[in-house]
C-alpha cells in the first residue's frame, strides 16, 4: 500500500521545504529530516517512507540543483525506514534507466535493514524485451534505508597510531573469527560486539598485531547465481551500502543499532592499541550486469555510477563482477571520498585496503597515475594522514600496477607471496631465483625503489586462496562444495602436499608439513616490510582444500579454536616470532638497506652470505639450486639518540634453509661481537631457545627445511 504526500511550502507550491543540497543522504536536523539525493539524469526524485505495518509514503523532493533533489522531511525521526523512486528518461544507449517502480536504497544510507529476496521483478527491464521496462514493483523484495542519528554524546575516535614499521596487520572475518569461540556468549559470536569481546582481544593482544584488517562491512548481499546454488556472499565484496555496517553482524539491531555497535566495537579495539583497517569495494557493487538487480545505483543513473560501452548498452567489467564503478564521475568520486571520511571521522577507522584498486583508477578504461581518485586522496586533509593500502591488480588490461602506486599508498605485495612460495616449496632447481627472494626478504626495493619499506605489504596467504596449512597439505583446488565444477578459484597455488593429498596420519609427512609452515611463517615476519597474517594460520586452520571459500558461511571457514598439539604449536611460534620482530629495530627496518657500514669501522647493514661464510656471488644469487639464504643484519640503526649518540640494536644472523637435508654453515666475524646464540630455530616443534653458544669463525649445523635466527653477542 503507498500514497503520495505533496505538502506545500512557501517556496514551491506541493512540494515540502526545500531543505539542503548537501551533506548527502539523510542528515537528522532540528525539525525533522534533510534529504539530499544526487541523480543528475532524473526529473523526480521521491523519498519512500515506511510505516511498520510497510505502508509507504510518497514525498516529491526538490528537483535537480546541481544534480542534487533534495527536501527538508518535517516530523521524520531516528530509525524511520525509507526507500527512493527515480523517475526519468528511458534510454539505456544513453545510460538512462529510469524506472520507478523499483525501489531504491539511499547510496548514503548509514543503516540498512532487512533481506534481499531475489526475485526476477528486481531485473529493471522485461525478459522478454531488454529495451523496455518492467513495470512491477520492488518493495516487497529489497531492504530498507535507516534515519540514523549522531548520539548529543559523541566524541572523536582516539586512535593508537601506530607507525608503519612497528605495524603488524592481522586480516580477519568479522564473524568467522568469534562464530565458534568457546568464551565468547552465544549471542555476540559473529558480531562486532563478539570482536570486541574480552576474549577476542584478548587473543590479539597475546599474539601480538597491531592491526586488523576486516574483511568487508559495509552493507552487502548476496549474488542471484550464488544465491540459486543455495550459497551465500560469505566474504562480503558484493556492496550495496558504502556508508552502512552490514547489519548481520550486529548484536543489537538492524534499525540503526549496528551504527553504534560498530563505533563501540572500534573504540574498545582502540582502547587495546589496535588499529582497525577495513577493506573496502568501491570498483563494483552488487548491481552486477544486464540482468542483475537494480537496488540502488542503477535506478539512479545508470551511465553516471558506471562505465558503459558500445554506446551505453554494454557495462565495462574489469572486475569480474559485472560492472565497473566509474570512480571518475565527479558525482561517484564524492560518494567515495565522502565514505571514506565518515569511517574515519565518525566511525573511528584507521586506513583501507582497497579491492582491485587498479579499477578506482582507470579513465577512458585505461589506468591513470593522475586519475580523480588517487589525486582526490592525495590531497584529501583527513584521508592521506590514515593507512592507505591499494590491491594493485584488476582483472582488465593494463590493470596489474604492483610498485606503481606512489605515496601515501601501500601495496599487497603479491611478488612477495609468489617468491615465498616458490622457495619452500621448490626442491633443487626450481627455485626460480634466489635473487628473487633477497629482493623480497628485504622489502623489495626493486619495486618501491623511491619509497620505502613500508609501500610493501608482504603476505604468503589471505583470505583468496590456501591458508597456510592448506599450503602444504594440497597440490590442487579442491572447490567441490562451490558447486562450480570446481572450475572457480585459481590454479596458481605454489603449494606443495609433501607426497600425499589432504590430511593424511603419517607422522613423517605431518612434522615435515609443520617445518614447512613453520618456515614461511618466520620468513613473513622476519622479512623487512609490513607483515599481514591470515586469520587462522596461527592456529593451523585448513578449509580442506578449498582456495576460493567466498561462499561459506560454516565451519570451512570458520576459526576452530580447539586446538590439537600442532595448532598449539602454531600459536606459540607465532606469538614468538612477532615477539621477536617487535623488540628489535634490527628486524624491522623502517629505511631500506644500503650494503655498507653507517659508519667508519661498523659493519655493513646488510650482507649475504654463503654457507661457508663468504660473500654471495652473481652465480649463487642465480643458481635454482641454490636453497640456504644468510642475512647478517648489523644492529646500527643509522640514526642518534637525542645526546647525539648512535642508536644500535642487537645484530643478528638470520638463515633460511628450504632444502630438505641438514647442512652446516660457517658462522662469520664481525665487529658486532664474538659470541652467536642461536635464537630461534623452526626445526623445533615449539620455539625455546637454546642454550648453544658458537664462537665466530666456527660452524653449527642448520636442520633440513628450517629458519634460524642467531644473536650476535
Amino acid at each position: 500500500m503507498s500514497q503520495t504526500i505533496t505538502t506545500g511550502s512557501d517556496a514551491t507550491p506541493g512540494l515540502p521545504p526545500p531543505g539542503r543540497p548537501s551533506p548527502l543522504g539523510a542528515t537528522v536536523v532540528a525539525d525533522g529530516v534533510n534529504l539530499a539525493v544526487w541523480s543528475p539524469g532524473a526529473s523526480l526524485v521521491e523519498a519512500c517512507l515506511f510505516a511498520t505495518d510497510g505502508t509507504e509514503t510518497r514525498i516529491p523532493l526538490h528537483p535537480r540543483h546541481d544534480g542534487i533533489h533534495h527536501a527538508l522531511l518535517r516530523g521524520v525521526q531516528p530509525g524511520t525506514r525509507y526507500g527512493l523512486r527515480a523517475h526519468g528518461p528511458w534510454d539505456p544507449g544513453a545510460g538512462y534507466r529510469f524506472n520507478p517502480a523499483k525501489l531504491l536504497m539511499d547510496p548514503y544510507a548509514r543503516a540498512i535493514e532487512g533481506d534481499l529476496v531475489y526475485d526476477d521483478a528486481l531485473t529493471v527491464h522485461l525478459a522478454t524485451d531488454v529495451g523496455s521496462p518492467d513495470p512491477r514493483d520492488t518493495a516487497a523484495f529489497t531492504p530498507r534505508s535507516v534515519v540514523v542519528a549522531t548520539p548529543p554524546d559523541w566524541e572523536p575516535p582516539r586512535r593508537p597510531n601506530t607507525p608503519w614499521h612497528r605495524t603488524v596487520i592481522y586480516e580477519m572475518h568479522v564473524k568467522g573469527f568469534t562464530a565458534l569461540h568457546p568464551d565468547i556468549p552465544q549471542e555476540l559470536r559473529g558480531t562486532y560486539a563478539g570482536l570486541a569481546h574480552p576474549a577476542a582481544i584478548k587473543h590479539l593482544l597475546a599474539l601480538g598485531v597491531t592491526a586488523v584488517e576486516l574483511m568487508p562491512v559495509h552493507h552487502f548481499v548476496t549474488e542471484p547465481v550464488v544465491a540459486a546454488r543455495g550459497l551465500q556472499n560469505y566474504w562480503g565484496y558484493n556492496t550495496l551500502g558504502f556508508f552502512a555496517p552490514h547489519a548481520a553482524y550486529s548484536s543489537s539491531g538492524t534499525g540503526g543499532e549496528q551504527v553504534a555497535e560498530f563505533k563501540a566495537m572500534v573504540r574498545t579495539l582502540h582502547d587495546a592499541g589496535l588499529e582497525v583497517i577495513l577493506d573496502v569495494v568501491y570498483n563494483h557493487t552488487c548491481e552486477s550486469g544486464h540482468g542483475g538487480p537494480t537496488l540502488s545505483f542503477r535506478g539512479l543513473g545508470d551511465g553516471d555510477h558506471y562505465k558503459l560501452i558500445d554506446d551505453g548498452n554494454t557495462y565495462y567489467d574489469s572486475t569480474g563482477c559485472g560492472n565497473t564503478v566509474d570512480a571518475g564521475n565527479l558525482g561517484v568520486l564524492r560518494m567515495i571520498t565522502d565514505s571514506l571520511r565518515y569511517w574515519v571521522t565518525e566511525m573511528g577507522v584507521d586506513g583501507f585496503r582497497f579491492d582491485l584498486a587498479s579499477s578506482l583508477t582507470r579513465e577512458d578504461l585505461d589506468c591513470d597515475h593522475r586519475s580523480p581518485f588517487l589525486a582526490a586522496l592525495h590531497q584529501d586533509p583527513v584521508l592521506r594522514e590514515v593507512k592507505l593500502i591499494a590491491e594493485p591488480w584488476d582483472l582488465g588490461g593494463g590493470g596489474y600496477l604492483v610498485g606503481t602506486f606512489g605515496p601515501p599508498w601501500s601495496e599487497w605485495n603479491d611478488k612477495y607471496r609468489a617468491a615465498v612460495r616458490d622457495f619452500w616449496r621448490g626442491s633443487p632447481g626450481e627455485v626460480k631465483s634466489p635473487g628473487e627472494m633477497g629482493w623480497r626478504l628485504t622489502g623489495s626495493q626493486d619495486l618501491y625503489w623511491n619509497r620505502s619499506p613500508r609501500a610493501s605489504v608482504n603476505f604468503v596467504t589471505a583470505h583468496d586462496g590456501f591458508p597456510m596449512r592448506d599450503l602444504t597439505e594440497y597440490n590442487s583446488k579442491h572447490n567441490e562444495a562451490n558447486h562450480e565444477n570446481n572450475r572457480d578459484g585459481t590454479d596458481d597455488n605454489r603449494s606443495w602436499n609433501h607426497g600425499v593429498e589432504g590430511p593424511t596420519a603419517e607422522v613423517a609427512i605431518i612434522q615435515a608439513r609443520g617445518r614447512t609452515v613453520r618456515g614461511m611463517l618466520a620468513t613473513l615476519l622476519l622479512s623487512t616490510g609490513t607483515p599481514m597474517i591470515l586469520m587462522g594460520d596461527e592456529l593451523g586452520h585448513t578449509q580442506g582444500g578449498n582456495n576460493n571459500a567466498y561462499c561459506h558461511d560454516d565451519p570451512t571457514t570458520w576459526i576452530n579454536w580447539d586446538l590439537d598439539n600442532r595448532g598449539q604449536a602454531q600459536l606459540e611460534w607465532t606469538r614468538a616470532l612477532i615477539a621477536l620482530r617487535q623488540s628489535h629495530p634490527t628486524l624491522r627496518q623502517d629505511q631500506f638497506f644500503e650494503g655498507r657500514p653507517v659508519d667508519q669501522g661498523r659493519s655493513a647493514d646488510l650482507l649475504w652470505l654463503l654457507p661457508d661464510g663468504s660473500p654471495m656471488t652473481d652465480a649463487a644469487w642465480n643458481d635454482g639450486n641454490n636453497q640456504t639464504l644468510l642475512m647478517a643484519l648489523s644492529g646500527d640503526l643509522g640514526e642518534v639518540d637525542h645526546d647525539g649518540k648512535p642508536l644500535r640494536d642487537s645484530a643478528f644472523l638470520l638463515v633460511l634453509h628450504a632444502a630438505d637435508s641438514d647442512t652446516e654453515i660457517s658462522l662469520p666475524a664481525t665487529v658486532d661481537g664474538t659470541i652467536y646464540a642461536r635464537v630461534l630455530d623452526t626445526a623445533q616443534e615449539r620455539p625455546t631457545v637454546s642454550p648453544e653458544r658458537h664462537s665466530a669463525g666456527t660452524t653449527t649445523g642448520i636442520s633440513g627445511r628450517s629458519v634460524v635466527v642467531f644473536r650476535v653477542q
